[in-house]
């Protein structure tokens, strides 16, 4: 209280209130209705005093605040501030959030899809725009003097990742960088980094969720609380949280053995009591079906809430579920209100489309407070569920994790149906990082007391690990950064290559590489004086144990040797037989998922690359394609074939034959059985071991049995010795060449690129050539195939949809890929001139492994994905949306992102293509006109 304060304090503390008084940051609290917390207090006074600041803190805490006090300031200061984030919607949201502030003028958008008021003081752009102004030396950099870089932890990408760096390292020096973060566990090493390349930079760390966070799993009719005293639960409380002793019995009463009735308990039947007393215990433990948990949810008032499902279909299939079950979360008034936004922000789609995009179907979703949210979605139509979900007229969303990503849409309830999901190799356990990012949208700052994250009973849920998960707050942040063909040239132009070099070395990447050599070079310190100790327990009196250790190790050594040539052999015996197979052979697959009778379709293709992934080619010959006795269409490989295999009888498959058609794979299968279901296939006897008859392996054994320590009491001691010291130093060696590994890595790849480069004559020294100012101009994946294709004039001569489909390959990826049927293409000059590409593809790639630069570390060419090219071709030619869908099989979001994609490209292209006795730019820009139109041309702005 100021009376209890002497004079002098009183004076000082006025003097400190009007010194407030006449900072930037006064005016900028009041724009706010509540007062800001303590780390955003302080990021703000070090923007200010003209540091740059990096602020690391829990989803949902508010740190925006410090972006917008960076426009705030750049507005003061009469400079300009550009607002990055990773994603479109993103930018969307930000843009709309500060047009509502500052108003339309002063604020502008740039992303792949849309560029509004461009010129002006706050522009809100995805990252790679503002990569790609650096590069060109754009007008518009001029002046600036903020660069807000929202999820910097995008940093870790390993897809897009790079650009992050790459911003932070060329933005000029005079601009603050503003940098906001997720909580990583390595903040601090990040902010080193940051104060290194970009000057005095401050680290921010808040743990404290404004918002409680609740934990809970759902089991059967029963909410169990995940912790017994939750009192931490804010990040702000220091004691310990103990996992709730009533889940963990629970747990160990579930993932017992359950009730089987061909169980015999000694030699009887489990008694009729047993199975009354476990069904009574598994009644009270299920899974709650989706509708089950919203009711449950809205009885509790823990509407409005995310639920996370790591599957679109999934997502889908939980609206419908819904919907068949009755749910109604909207009064009248509120389907009233629905409705009435719903057919405003779809105005401009034409009546044709909607039925396609399966409308009136979401429409009814909605109007019950009921919708998915996933990328495979119409844009707007994510959009819409977005903002009504704000305005509180959807209370239940079924998500993918991508809405975790930023978007500002936070619920009282965040429920998560798996702790596992597909990372698009394999079915993985989510991460800590994952978790928390998910878990982070539970509480809405000023409208709930608490957030409430329910994990759904599973069996084998182990509460121990979840606790782990709920636990653990932070996960570290890892570079992914890699050069590429365009960052090479580019930084050539501008720099040179010793000074790109040098800039390439102070990357992220290059920084933790060499702050991980410290602690290696410890362990091999520590490893050299073990294999001291070990070295002196293998000692031996009757001789020299280390060579008669290493004459053992020799033959076991050939032994493994012969063994392996043995195996290839087979493999080889077995390539062989299969190259012979035609269509119409019957066969017995001898092993693995599909083994058993099966029909050969096509023999498949000859050894050697079939997706362009060096890190993960087949060099082990043909992988025939084949319907199993089972209905089953598959392509096989060489491991479910381990002995050779011949035809045991001949079929013919009918032209009519279908893949795709389970009728027509019925049939056939049935044939099948019926034509050799009755024929047993031969036994195939194994070989005589090469190790019997092997000179080198009777030498060997006969050294060692005339070696001295051979006869020593202790021999099998020392051995054990002698083995751990072998293992050491092969350990020890390994570390050293990790070190060697590590020192300079980036700039060893930049170099390889380089060299390649000299050699395709994109770069002479320190110039960049003619070919090198094109690639300059092209961005993405497969920068370097597109500038092949333009500088071999494999585009010219096609007309603007046949262009739209080439290009198409330079983009798209399919999800899954599919080896059974090969994808549908446009005929004539776009289907040679595909091929063509993929002629030019294998070119490079060979040039690539040539010159070390590997795909599988994440540099290089990917092989193109024809896959999009006739969906490209149709809507390019003004086929109806209907039809489109229809033939490429593919949900509306995903085609209106790769139409846009198709698009970005296309614009790179009409940019870098000849101007002169070519007609791909002209093209090109018409493509682009082609495209925009429909669902691809809707405003995702509004």
């Amino acid at each position: 209280m100021t009376e209890d304060l002497t004079p002098a304090e009183a004076y000082a503390a006025a003097r400190a209130r009007n010194a407030e008084r006449r900072t930037a940051l006064a005016p900028f609290r009041e724009l706010y209705d509540f007062d800001l917390d303590p780390f955003q207090i302080e990021a703000c006074r070090a923007l200010e005093a003209g540091k740059g600041v990096l602020v690391a803190a829990p989803t949902g805490s508010g740190k925006t605040i410090v972006g917008e006090f960076a426009v705030h300031l750049a507005l003061t200061q009469g400079r300009k501030c550009f607002y990055t984030t990773p994603i479109k919607a993103l930018s969307n949201q930000k843009y709309a959030d500060l047009v509502k502030r500052y108003g339309p003028d002063k604020v502008g958008l740039l992303t792949g899809d849309n560029s509004v008021n461009g010129d002006a003081p706050i522009v809100v752009m995805t990252t790679e725009v503002l990569r790609n102004m650096l590069y060109a030396g754009s007008q518009a950099l001029s002046g600036l003097g903020y660069v807000v870089m929202d999820e910097v932890h995008y940093l870790s990408d390993r897809f897009r990742g790079a650009v992050w760096e790459e911003v932070i390292i060329h933005l000029p020096e005079s601009v603050t960088l503003v940098s906001l973060s997720a909580t990583v566990s390595n903040a601090e090493e990040f902010g080193d980094w940051l104060d290194t390349v970009r000057g005095d930079t401050e680290v921010i760390v808040s743990e404290s969720r404004p918002v409680p966070l609740w934990q809970h799993v759902l089991a059967g009719r029963r909410m169990y609380d995940l912790f017994e005293e939750e009192t931490d639960h804010g990040g702000r409380g220091a004691s310990r949280r103990e996992v709730n002793p009533d889940l963990l019995r629970l747990a160990r009463t579930e993932n017992t053995r359950t009730y089987n009735p061909r169980d015999r308990r000694r030699g009887k039947m489990v008694r009729e009591a047993d199975r009354e007393r476990e069904r009574r215990q598994r009644s009270r433990i299920w899974t709650p079906g989706r509708p089950e948990v919203i009711e449950r949810l809205d009885a509790e008032g823990l509407l409005p809430a995310i639920t996370f499902i790591f599957s679109r279909a999934g997502c889908e299939a939980a609206v419908q579920q819904c919907l068949y079950a009755g749910l109604r979360l909207n009064d009248d008034e509120g389907r009233e209100r629905v409705r009435e936004i719903v057919e405003a922000r779809t105005a401009a789609i034409p009546t044709e489309d909607l039925h396609v995009l399966g409308y009136y179907e979401w429409l009814e979703a909605l109007e019950r407070g009921i919708a998915a949210h996933h990328a495979g979605m119409l844009p707007t139509f994510k959009e819409v569920v977005e903002e009504l979900f704000v305005r509180g007229l959807v209370k239940a969303v079924f998500a993918t994790e991508t809405l975790a990503l930023g978007i500002n849409m936070p619920a009282r309830s965040v429920v998560l149906e798996k702790l596992v999901k597909w990372n698009g190799e394999q079915h993985a356990d989510i991460t800590p990082g994952e978790y928390t990012q998910l878990t982070g949208r539970a509480g809405r700052r000023g409208i709930d007391v608490e957030g409430h994250a329910v994990v759904l009973w599973q069996r084998g849920l182990d509460p121990d690990h979840l606790a782990g998960l709920a636990g653990t707050r932070t996960y570290p942040l890892r570079s992914s950064f890699k050069p590429s063909y365009n960052m090479a040239v580019n930084l050539v132009d501008q720099f040179g290559r010793h000074r790109s070099r040098e800039l390439l070395e102070t990357s992220f990447a290059q920084f933790q590489a060499d702050r991980s050599v410290v602690g290696i070079s410890r362990q091999v310190q520590r490893n050299e004086e073990g294999l001291q100790g070990y070295r002196e327990g293998m000692t031996c009196h009757l001789g020299d144990f280390e060579e008669y250790a290493r004459l053992r190790r020799d033959l076991k050594d050939r032994e493994t040797e012969l063994a392996r040539q043995g195996a290839a052999q087979r493999r080889a015996q077995a390539a062989s037989s299969l190259e012979k197979l035609k269509p119409g052979d019957v066969i017995h697959v001898p092993t693995g998922k599909f083994a058993g009778l099966a029909l050969v379709l096509d023999p498949g293709i000859p050894a050697g690359r079939t997706n362009g992934h060096r890190g993960f080619e087949h060099h082990d010959g043909p992988r025939p394609l084949v319907l199993t006795a089972e209905r089953q269409v598959k392509r096989l490989a060489s491991i479910d074939f381990p002995v050779p295999v011949e035809a045991l009888e001949r079929m013919r498959i009918p032209k009519s034959f279908n893949p795709r058609s389970p009728q027509s794979r019925r049939d056939l299968a049935s044939a099948l059985r019926s034509k050799a279901g009755h024929i047993n296939p031969e036994r195939h006897h194994r070989q005589r071991s090469a190790a019997t008859d092997d000179r080198e392996i009777a030498r060997l054994r006969t050294a060692i049995r005339a070696h001295p320590c051979h006869g020593c009491d202790e021999r099998e001691d020392h051995a054990r010795w002698a083995e751990r010291y072998h293992r050491l130093q092969r350990d020890t060696l390994q570390l050293e060449r990790r070190i060697e590994g590590r020192t300079n890595t980036i700039a060893r790849t930049f170099d390889r690129i380089v060299a390649l480069l000299t050699e395709l004559d994109y770069l002479r020294g320190n110039e960049v050539t003619d070919n090198g100012k094109r690639l300059a101009r092209l961005y993405g994946e497969l920068d370097l195939l597109a500038s092949e294709c333009l500088r071999d004039r494999v585009w010219e001569g096609l007309n603007p949809a046949e262009l739209a489909a080439c290009v198409s390959a330079l983009v798209f990826e399919a999800r899954q890929a599919d080896d059974a049927v090969a994808p549908k293409l446009p005929t004539g000059n776009a289907k040679a001139a595909l091929g063509e590409m993929v002629r030019i593809w294998g070119r490079l790639d060979a040039l690539e492994e040539e010159f070390k630069i590997n795909q599988a570390e994440g540099v290089g060419q990917r092989e193109p994905d024809l896959g999009f090219a006739w969906a490209a071709y149709q809507w390019a030619s003004g086929k109806s949306l209907d039809e489109v869908l229809r033939e490429a099989e593919m949900p509306a979001g995903d085609f209106v992102r790769w139409c846009k994609q198709v698009i970005d490209v296309l614009g790179q292209i009409a940019a870098a293509a000849p101007k002169e006795n070519s007609t791909v730019a002209k093209n090109a820009r018409k493509a682009v006109d082609e495209l925009l139109r429909g669902v691809v041309a809707y405003s995702s702005v509004g």
